[in-house]
């Protein structure tokens, strides 16, 4: 769907993406995260075709972006749809007006506009609003009509920069599963470029993260979240303050174990006590995964981990 290879782009001998290298499969949320800076908006304009770059490959649907002239660009343009956080609709066109806006560009019949307009006003939840302009709307319903105007030539690709960070909670979580929705239902590809984790946890299978224009992690959001390196416990702003004595051992607790009572259990058979440091569940995506750090003594930590190895699916680390 999307193959990345050693793309580098660079604004006054500054470089703002350094040798990033991905690929988005197709039907799959995949997300680009990074706080301000990090290069996440531009790599996602190189996607589709806004930003040149430097170095390195980037192909869109089979289409090796570099090479497109202006006419190709625009029939790959015409595969993906794109929202942004300031909803860029037009305030003098209502909202009908707003979402048949491209078909009337590429010169669909009247009939065919109203036909596809109507089901996506279904599908965002804005049949009663067809007639009213953006002023009378709140910024979730502006942002369900942004979602409206960039399906109208049915992408196979949807990309989202930073399309929920000027809305509260509430209607974020709204948006957010309406774009699952159409993932789910339609088959689009989601590109979603955030500097939220929340929105990262809630709908991304996998995610790229940006740090300086550089890749600091790459792979699947349980992979990521669940045991984090050193670059990304910095990235997520977490410290662990761990006891000087005795032995630390992180414990990861994937989705399918999550709940189970493994910790209490192996406590018991194995007649020991020991301090729990630090722990948390947490909801990625549909999945819940824990995690956990436990100190004891350095003479039992051998039996600890003797029966996390033999009698669990526990992944676990000495620290």
């Amino acid at each position: 769907m999307i193959e990345i290879k050693h793309l580098s782009k660079s604004f006054n001998n500054h470089k703002v993406l350094d040798d990033i290298s991905l690929h988005v499969n197709a039907g799959e949320i995949f997300a680009i995260v990074g706080h301000s800076g990090a290069g996440k908006s531009t790599l996602l304009r190189c996607i589709n075709g806004l930003e040149r770059f430097s170095d390195g490959t980037l192909s869109v649907l089979d289409k090796e972006v570099k090479t497109l002239n202006e006419q190709g660009l625009n029939e790959l343009r015409s595969h993906i749809g794109m929202i942004f956080q300031n909803f860029s609709l037009l305030n003098q066109k209502n909202v009908y007006e707003n979402i048949a806006l491209p078909m009337r560009v590429w010169g669909y019949r009247k009939e065919e506009i109203q036909q596809r307009v109507d089901e996506l006003l279904k599908l965002v939840g804005l049949e009663s609003k067809k007639y009213v302009y953006p002023k009378e709307l709140s910024g979730g319903q502006k942002q369900r009509v942004a979602i409206a105007r960039a399906l109208t030539l049915k992408p196979k690709i949807l990309l989202s920069d930073e399309a929920t960070s000027a809305l509260d909670p509430n209607t974020t979580q709204s948006i957010l599963e309406l774009l699952q929705e159409i993932n789910q239902n339609l088959g689009v590809t989601i590109i979603i470029v955030t500097h939220e984790m929340d929105v990262v946890k809630k709908v991304a299978s996998r995610a790229l993260l940006l740090e300086d224009g550089k890749v600091i992690g790459l792979g699947r959001i349980e992979d990521l979240f669940l045991r984090p390196d050193e670059k990304m416990m910095r990235f997520l702003g977490e410290d662990e303050e761990l006891p000087s004595e005795g032995v630390n051992i992180r414990l990861f607790f994937p989705s399918e174990v999550s709940y189970q009572p493994i910790v209490t259990q192996m406590a018991r058979e194995l007649n020991v006590n020991f301090n729990i440091v630090w722990g948390k569940l947490e909801k990625l995506n549909n999945h819940v995964v824990g995690s956990l750090v436990i100190n004891i003594d350095a003479q039992t930590s051998h039996r600890i981990t003797d029966y996390l190895h033999e009698k669990t699916e526990v992944i676990w680390e000495v620290l």
